[in-house]
């Protein structure tokens, strides 16, 4: 099978997985959904995912290591991740 998602950086079998599960398929389906929509469907699903899964699919999407995303961009995604218009979203 050829899983679009284990092709880009920082996604393994078991985040592809849990993406396609909340039905995120492909690259443009995760852009559609975005890194916080995405962690949230996953999160919801009820698969044990930490913040590195966030940091992976935001990084995946800039195709970078999830280690060299920016400090300030973390603190970005946990603080949108926080967010009450988040929390009622997700």
């Amino acid at each position: 099978m050829n899983d679009e998602l284990q092709h880009l950086k920082n996604l393994g079998k078991t985040s592809s997985q849990w993406l396609h599960a909340v039905g995120i398929h492909s690259a443009t389906d995760l852009r559609k959904v975005g890194s916080v929509g995405a962690f949230q469907a996953v999160r919801k699903r009820g698969f044990r995912a930490t913040k590195v899964l966030l940091y992976a699919i935001e990084a995946a999407l800039l195709d970078i290591h999830w280690n060299d995303l920016p400090i300030d961009r973390k603190n970005a995604l946990n603080n949108q991740l926080n967010s009450p218009a988040s929390r009622a979203e997700g």
